[in-house]
């Protein structure tokens, strides 16, 4: 699951579905039940949260120790609206789904409790599709390209995976999810 850092990266389009692997060549997606394809192309996790964790935890976490892609500084993904689009190198991204903390993630970390502690704590950091394949190189700078008019965040995408139901009303009202994920809301609402 750790990345490692490199020079850089190169992202493309992957198929649309789970399985269809990561937007990141050379990038190993273990659990393609779960995983993959043009939703979940790029895991994004900031830096000033594995900072965080750092002082919880008690040990150094490297860039990718979470398993991202990209180690950003200077956004809090939980604030990021759906669907912002940032222009990163050559490389045009936009913010798609929320980070649901699994049995893999929690073995990976060896923590007691690690799923309910990650969830508690709601900075999941962000799914990245791939609108524009292109090169990122360490240190490019994330320009925000446009932010839609919904205002809903990541933040709220993650609530109403946990099941709020009022985070689930925004939600279906906004229409900014992907098809998937915009049913799991609907029925959450008894829809």
């Amino acid at each position: 699951m750790a990345k490692v850092p490199v020079s850089s990266l190169e992202l493309f389009i992957p198929g649309p579905h789970y399985g269809d692997g990561s937007g990141v060549v050379g990038d190993f997606v273990g659990d393609t039940k779960h995983h993959g394809g043009a939703q979940k192309a790029v895991y994004a996790f900031a830096r000033e949260e594995l900072d965080w964790w750092e002082g919880e935890l008690g040990r150094k976490l490297a860039n990718g120790a979470f398993g991202e892609n990209l180690t950003t500084t200077g956004i809090a993904w939980e604030d990021a609206v759906v669907n912002t689009r940032f222009r990163i190198g050559s490389a045009v991204v936009e913010v798609s789904v929320s980070r649901t903390p699994c049995r893999t993630f929690a073995g990976w970390m060896g923590e007691p409790g690690w799923i309910k502690r990650f969830t508690a704590h709601g900075r999941t950091g962000s799914y990245l599709r791939v609108i524009t394949p292109g090169t990122v190189h360490a240190g490019d700078e994330l320009v925000v390209v446009d932010v839609p008019g919904h205002g809903v965040t990541m933040g709220e995408v993650f609530a109403g995976a946990c099941g709020d139901k009022q985070a689930a009303r925004r939600l279906v009202a906004a229409r900014c999810l992907p098809v998937m994920y915009h049913e799991r809301m609907v029925a959450l609402l008894g829809g």
